[in-house]
């Protein structure tokens, strides 16, 4: 794997007339991992992804790209990279298998197209018209028009959007595949779960920069206290707990017999609690550790939820 990023962006800057949609923006995507793009409507992450495969170029500051320039260096790069996109690049009237079939003659090594298609659930509408499809299987058609060239780097836009379950595993099961080969994957979701399940990273996008960048665990760790939960019998002597517990946790119980410790919640932290317990014969029922959620994180950064 090379330890060069897969994209490389500082100080980018992308306006629309008198609109600035990225505003200085800087993010790194390593070599042979996934990462996710999250960011409300309207925050820039689309103008983006955009940018890092060359349809915008940018009006400010570098984009890299496998270090190269997506727009200087487009016809070396092309052949490098995949690119699914949320709707165009395929003709109306092109049969699913054709079209996929024509993508793949496009490239030095290509993946066999017949056992990709069947693995993405293209196999019973391969002579269907592209505008019969229905919306979950032209998703899978432009994701499989953009992995079958064997990319070093993958742009995937929305890739499970409007997949049943089945569909959706299947796509995650070949991003995991891509990554554990070495392939590079920048995806844009709006499903926080998928995020948590495929991301090596995540870049966390609001008003033109991005607001937070690292993996889940460490985002869900940031800016947030952690919470122990258990319940025990009514009343316990909170104040000796307090004592054990190190500097600057708390210790509350907001209904009978439910109580709350706060702070940095880990190991020894739970050891501390528990033998607390043990030496005032306290058998603590339902005992749990309570983390914020990525969409917690995500709310606290950008005040708005990700939807689509």
């Amino acid at each position: 794997m090379s330890i060069d990023p897969a994209v490389e962006i500082r100080g980018l800057v992308k306006r629309y007339g008198t609109k600035t949609a990225v505003d200085g923006l800087d993010l790194t995507v390593r070599a042979g991992t996934v990462t996710a793009v999250l960011g409300p409507n309207g925050a820039g992450k689309t103008t983006t992804v955009e940018t890092a495969e060359g349809y915008r170029r940018p009006d400010a500051g570098t984009v890299r790209v496998l270090g190269l320039d997506p727009i200087a260096q487009a016809e070396a790069l092309r052949p490098r990279i995949g690119v699914m996109l949320q709707s165009g690049g395929v003709y109306s009237g092109a049969r699913a298998l054709e079209m996929l079939t024509h993508m793949s003659r496009l490239y030095a090594d290509p993946l066999p197209v017949a056992p990709l298609a069947e693995r993405l659930g293209l196999g019973d509408c391969g002579r269907t018209p592209y505008r019969r499809l229905s919306g979950g299987q032209q998703q899978r058609l432009a994701l499989a028009m953009a992995v079958v060239g064997r990319p070093e780097l993958v742009f995937l836009d929305e890739p499970t959007a409007g997949l049943d379950p089945q569909a959706r595993r299947a796509t995650w099961e070949l991003v995991r595949e891509l990554r554990a080969d070495g392939v590079g994957v920048v995806l844009t979701t709006h499903h926080m779960d998928e995020a948590e399940q495929l991301a090596d990273d995540v870049a966390i996008v609001d008003a033109g920069r991005v607001v937070a960048q690292g993996s889940p665990d460490e985002l869900c760790r940031g800016g947030a206290e952690n919470t122990l939960r258990f319940t025990g019998r009514p009343g316990l002597d909170l104040a000796s707990l307090l004592k054990a517990l190190p500097d600057g946790a708390g210790a509350v119980e907001p209904l009978p017999g439910v109580y709350r410790v706060t702070g940095d919640v880990g190991p020894q932290m739970l050891a501390t609690v528990t033998t607390w317990c043990a030496q005032h014969g306290v058998m603590p029922d339902s005992l749990a550790v309570e983390r914020h959620t990525l969409e917690d994180v995500f709310l606290e950064l950008t005040g708005k939820e990700l939807r689509g």
